[in-house]
Formats: structure tokens, sequence, C-alpha cells
């Protein structure tokens, strides 16, 4: 497939320079929410670049450094597990999302958003910009920033936060909610990264 059509059909359109954005971590239990927002140079070829999902830790790594190498601009930002408790998930990544825009070194003139939402009740993507469900798998700048903002999170759990808390195992399960990260919550409680509102069915079951 050819993942730079939707970029085409915006250059047609008259935008010059678009940007691709996508977020990752919205599910986990714990840890902040990331967002990433690329400018790739126009249909450069990057061999392998796919939907973060679609590809391994390993290979994701080595788009990673490939991708900020090449980028004409690209920006990391999160929301925090305490930001999402205090305004939910879908504004949080609104939130997150529109700071990784803000922070590229060349303004936009178009954000292309990975899925179908553009904000929440608090939250807005201000910038302009469309919305492409599956954009991950669709768009080369859209599937460049889902490796950005998935690399970045999990190094960022896998890391920093398994070094503070290690009896959770966040370098195996990412924060997700698999059985061995109940087993420790069950063990241990939450810690100051895990998300209090995602745990309300943890609560409930004890």
């Amino acid at each position: 497939m050819d993942l730079w059509t939707p970029e085409r059909e915006q250059w047609n359109r008259g935008y010059g320079f678009l940007c691709g954005v996508d977020e990752a971590g919205a599910g986990p239990l714990a840890g902040p929410v990331y967002a990433a927002a690329v400018i790739l140079p126009r249909e450069i070829e990057i061999p392998g670049l796919n939907d973060s999902k679609k590809l391994t830790e390993k290979k994701r790594e080595i788009l990673f450094d490939e991708i900020t190498a090449q980028a004409e601009a690209w920006s990391v930002a999160f929301a925090t597990a305490e930001e999402i408790d205090e305004m939910d998930i879908l504004n949080a990544r609104m939130l997150a999302m529109q700071r990784a825009i803000d922070g590229l070194s060349v303004k936009p003139d178009l954000a292309l958003i990975d899925g179908n939402r553009d904000h929440g009740s608090r939250f807005a993507i201000e910038t302009p910009h469309a919305t492409l469900i599956g954009g991950d798998g669709k768009s080369a700048s859209i599937a460049a920033a889902s490796i950005l903002a998935k690399v970045s999170r999990d190094r960022h759990v896998s890391r920093e936060l398994d070094a503070l808390y290690p009896q959770y195992g966040f370098a195996k399960h990412k924060g997700y909610g698999t059985k061995a990260h109940y087993a420790a919550l069950n063990r241990h409680g939450p810690c100051p990264a895990h998300r209090k509102t995602f745990l309300k069915k943890w609560e409930a079951r004890r």
C-alpha cells in the first residue's frame, strides 16, 4: 500500500507542511499517554515504515532512529497519569497530541490525526487538521508518529518507571493490565504512576 496517498491528497489541495500525529498508551493502567508529531520530507522512502503495532520492538527501535534522523521536524509529548485522572483519557489524548504539534520546530499547515476523534469535553486539536481512521496504516506521516510515540512511551515505562517501582514489572508489561500486573497490584497496591480512574474495577473486586 502506498503510504503517501493521504499526504498527496492534501498537497494537491494546497497544503504545504503536513505533520502526522498519533498517540500511544491510551489503555494501560499506569504511566502517561504519549503523542508524537512528525513532518517527513516529501515522499521519502523509509523501508519498513508501518503502523507501530504491526512491527516488532526491535524494528520500532531501528525506525525510531531513522525517522528522527531524517524528519524535517518531530516532537514527542505526553499527558501524565495525574492529568488522565483529572480530565479523562480522551481529553488527555487530545492534550498530548496538541502538545506534540506545538513542540514542532516547523509550524505545520495541516495535521493528519490518527482516528476519528479531534476533541474531548475540555481539550481539542486546535491546529488545522484532518482525521484519518486507521491512519497509522495508511499515512507515512502518521505511521512515523505512531512509532515515535510508542517507542518513547515504552522507553519511559520500561526504564524510568520500572526503576522507580520495580515491584510492578513495568519493563515487561509496559503498564498494561496483564495477569502479572494485577498480581503485583494485589500484593503492593497502586503506586503514584498508576491511573487511579483505571483501577476502579480492580478496587471493586478486592
